[in-house]
């Protein structure tokens, strides 16, 4: 069973937002005014899966939550747990947004594995990916400061490797998360923390 979900984050500037140099700021304002005559932007969408058994988690910044790239997410989710070992999939488990009632989204989830979508404004029904975004959101996205898009992306990345090979993880008896794969995870990734 894996846990699908996305998390809508606001775009950096480049330079950095106004975390790193105050709301008032002189750089904050240039900021506004970029924006105001037609600069980039808005939000990044975090698109995350969380595997129900070993809490082995994906993580991919997107630049949007429409129906087809929700589906190319899954798509390459799967690849991916497949490469950890993880080769079926029997469940899908999302929340009712329109990214995950769509066709294209539909059509890779495939007849072999079922779609359950949680009861309406009920999160705790997809409580583990909700978890793993609320840690992701405390350890990685504020707790430091990004001076651009870019460089937070490249974070995540890093982050990811950290969160399955590394870091404890109570649901996973306190060892991360991939060593509840079947094969015991006999390459450990490098850590970059």
């Amino acid at each position: 069973m894996v846990h699908l979900d996305v998390k809508k984050v606001g775009r950096i500037p480049d330079g950095g937002g106004w975390r790193i140099h105050g709301r008032d700021s002189d750089h904050a304002k240039t900021v506004d005014r970029a924006k105001s005559a037609g600069a980039k932007r808005g939000y990044t969408y975090l698109h995350s899966a969380v595997d129900g058994f070993s809490r082995l988690s994906y993580t991919e910044p997107l630049p949007d939550e429409k129906g087809a790239t929700a589906a190319a997410f899954l798509a390459r989710a799967k690849v991916w747990f497949a490469a950890h070992g993880i080769t079926h999939i029997h469940r899908v488990v999302t929340d009712n947004g329109a990214c995950y009632r769509s066709g294209d989204f539909a059509r890779i989830v495939g007849r072999r594995t079922r779609h359950q979508k949680t009861k309406p404004y009920t999160p705790r029904h997809n409580g583990k990916v909700e978890r793993y975004q609320r840690i992701l959101a405390e350890e990685l996205l504020y707790a430091r400061e990004f001076d651009s898009e870019d460089a937070r992306t490249s974070a995540i990345a890093v982050w990811n490797i950290h969160f399955n090979y590394h870091r404890p993880h109570s649901g996973a008896g306190g060892r991360p998360p991939a060593s509840r794969l079947r094969d015991g995870v006999t390459k450990v990734q490098p850590s970059y923390t």
